[in-house]
């Protein structure tokens, strides 16, 4: 499971639904079958807010190269209402071969405490995606399910 930053409280208890609501509107927007690689890097929490990023390697039809685009989103939990905002954006085509390179130059670059992300092979196999979804709680995707039925 994806572990908080070091150096935050553990209590921040951060948005539990943030992560995987994120990741099904990845397999919901581009689709499972797209989808070579995800790069998961552990989010930042402080109380009932929490930011994350979500790299994505996307296969490019009848092509060697990929596809990255990122996904960061921001999320909060009040008293009230849950939200959970996820910004897709498009950076470029790379060989596959270098991505893992890209990825641990986001990380230098995101600074002291930052940790690797987790590296999610998916090979646009919609098994193994919903492999990974099976890591969460259903009941963190239950809204999501009933406002998508």
């Amino acid at each position: 499971m994806i572990e908080p930053e070091k150096g935050e409280r553990s209590e921040d208890p951060g948005v539990p639904e943030a992560l995987p609501r994120t990741l099904a509107g990845v397999r919901e927007r581009l689709g499972a079958v797209a989808v070579d690689r995800l790069w998961i890097f552990p989010p930042r929490r402080r109380g009932r807010r929490e930011s994350g990023l979500v790299a994505v390697s996307v296969f490019l039809e009848g092509e060697e190269r990929r596809r990255l685009l990122t996904v960061a989103y921001t999320a909060e939990r009040t008293g009230r209402s849950l939200t959970v905002e996820p910004v897709f954006t498009q950076e470029g085509e790379a060989p596959p071969e270098l991505l893992p390179r890209v990825m641990e130059g986001v990380v230098q670059r995101a600074g002291q405490g930052h940790t690797d992300p987790r590296e999610v092979h998916i090979g646009g196999d919609p098994t193994s995606f919903g492999a990974l979804m099976e890591e969460f709680d259903p009941a963190l995707l239950a809204a999501e399910q009933a406002k998508s039925a």
